[in-house]
């Protein structure tokens, strides 16, 4: 497993030994189906890449797969992937022209006590960073001209850990640069906020209140690629 010196007390993660130099999304997923750089493939069912055209204008980035994404090996194909593509729609974006991934590419999860039932847990900032440079190459090779970060994991990974979804989320902000190097990755700009497992998350009063704002943030993504 990569590893290198951390900041939080011992060795970071690493994935960036994994990710070959030069290639297009077609061998970077496929690389990816490989990568050993933090400890999560090791129960995970496999590798989770993203899912879109090289020349898609929009890239949505999720958290992490979920139980279903991580069986069938896709982004966004459980009951959260349902809440965005009907918010995306709904807010004027053509599917089509969105790219789909994820900050962290393995599902992190603990086993239910009884039975077969896998709970989700929200990955540390050692995983972001691990996974970091799968993002990178990802938006490197896309260079969109919006990233739409979709919870607070996502955002850490774009912004650091002091990203806090309730600040930032539904303006349009510069893209940031990854792991410090100068300049965004590409000439885009980033729009952040919730994810949409929080609509789901939310109780009956307060869903349709939390989806209304997820649609809202879409509809700032989308009025930068209808400019």
């Amino acid at each position: 497993m990569a590893r290198r010196s951390g900041a939080e007390g011992g060795e970071a993660y690493d994935a960036s030994p994994f990710v070959p130099e030069g290639a297009d999304l077609g061998a970077l997923r496929r690389a990816a189906g490989g990568c050993r750089g933090c400890p999560l493939y090791r129960d995970a069912t496999g590798t989770v890449f993203g899912e879109g055209e090289p020349s898609a204008r929009l890239v949505l980035v999720g958290e992490q797969p979920g139980d279903q994404e991580d069986r069938q090996g896709r982004p966004f194909v459980g009951p959260a992937g349902g809440v965005l593509g009907r918010a995306v729609q709904e807010a004027g974006i053509d599917p089509a022209e969105a790219y789909v991934t994820n900050a962290v590419k393995h599902f992190k999860f603990q086993q239910a006590e009884r039975g077969k039932r896998r709970i989700h847990k929200t990955p540390g900032l050692r995983e972001i960073g691990a996974c970091r440079p799968w993002l990178r190459a990802e938006l490197r090779l896309i260079d969109p001209e919006v990233v739409v970060a979709l919870g607070a994991t996502a955002g850490k990974s774009l912004f650091g850990p002091s990203f806090r979804v309730t600040e930032q989320r539904g303006v349009v902000l510069p893209m940031p640069a990854l792991d410090g190097e100068e300049g965004g990755e590409g000439a885009g700009v980033l729009v952040a906020t919730i994810h949409p497992s929080a609509v789901l998350r939310a109780d009956a009063e307060a869903r349709a209140a939390a989806y209304a704002g997820l649609v809202a943030d879409l509809r700032v993504a989308a009025g930068v690629l209808n400019a």
